[in-house]
């Protein structure tokens, strides 16, 4: 991917956009004015202050013609957004890494409703950090250890451990307490999601998410499990938990979906990134971080914020 000849701004990368095959414009401004209709006032507005570039950051201007492929660049303004009312604890910085603990509720990276709440956003703002970008991600809903790179330098050399799968994930989840059930045991099954489909699902076919579960603790009808999945499959610790007919506490997709509010913290999914390990692929070092967090849903759980 070619890189941005505009900079991060307001911890917001510029939007890109790919000019289609085949125009019915003669120049670029017609077309951004045609796919922003809402916001025609304001397009305007960036081309005539020079706030819209091409690949070679040259400024576009209302004669600028239209060519079909070319990319684009301009920075969208953002929606209003009520704030996620969760900080969130660094618990590790040096001149590659940023390691934090993420929150319940909030994004890892903007998308769909979440623009500026979002932890990539809010930590290049509140920390000065420009080429801040996460190693890997997190659900919204899953609160624990976050990585990040604070260089552009940085980047391949922490996610190629995580492409190789080089890092060691341990997680923590409050769900019913399953007598039936023999621990410790692995989950291996396929996984697939579907876009615009809220649930991911088990099919038959080749095995691609694999989940370690051990039973940690009890408490009367709930019970700590320490989950470690040697995949990534999206929803993979949810979809495996609930499979087992130990469905995540707070789960709002497993095993039936239902609405949240946006503004409704009151029932956070009690799944927490609780540990990373890998060896430092800069240093050489072994390295391992540790959330502070805890879950609501036990009272015994880690000390630390929720």
């Amino acid at each position: 991917m070619p890189e941005a000849p505009l900079p991060v701004r307001d911890g917001l990368n510029p939007t890109r956009l790919r000019l289609p095959e085949n125009p019915s414009w003669e120049t670029l401004a017609e077309f951004l004015l045609t796919r922003f209709p809402n916001d025609a006032a304001r397009i305007a507005e960036k081309i005539e202050s020079g706030e819209v570039v091409v690949q070679d950051g040259t400024a576009v201007t209302f004669s600028t013609p239209y060519v079909p492929r070319e990319f684009v660049y301009l920075y969208r303004d953002p929606p209003a957004e009520p704030r996620v009312p969760f900080e969130i604890d660094v618990l590790h910085r040096d001149e590659n890494l940023l390691v934090v603990d993420k929150p319940h509720f909030l994004a890892t990276t903007p998308r769909g409703s979440w623009v500026t709440e979002t932890a990539v956003v809010r930590l290049r703002k509140d920390l000065d950090l420009p080429e801040l970008s996460p190693v890997h991600r997190l659900d919204r809903l899953t609160a624990g250890v976050l990585v990040f790179t604070v260089r552009r330098e940085a980047r391949r050399a922490y996610q190629m451990l995580f492409d190789r799968r080089l890092v060691e994930k341990e997680y923590e989840a409050i769900a019913p307490a399953a007598p039936r059930l023999d621990f410790p045991r692995e989950v291996r099954s396929r996984i697939v999601k579907e876009r615009g489909v809220l649930q991911a699902r088990e099919v038959d076919g080749p095995v691609n998410a694999v989940t370690s579960i051990e039973l940690v603790d009890t408490a009367d009808d709930r019970a700590r499990y320490r989950l470690r999945p040697e995949t990534g499959r999206t929803h993979q610790l949810r979809v495996h938990m609930n499979s087992l007919g130990i469905p995540i506490l707070g789960d709002n997709l497993y095993p039936e979906v239902y609405e949240l509010e946006p503004q409704d913290y009151s029932n956070p999914l009690q799944l927490l990134a609780r540990s990373l390990s890998f060896h430092d692929p800069i240093t050489g070092r072994p390295t391992r971080f540790v959330s502070r967090r805890n879950l609501a849903a036990w009272s015994n759980s880690t000390p630390g914020p929720r």
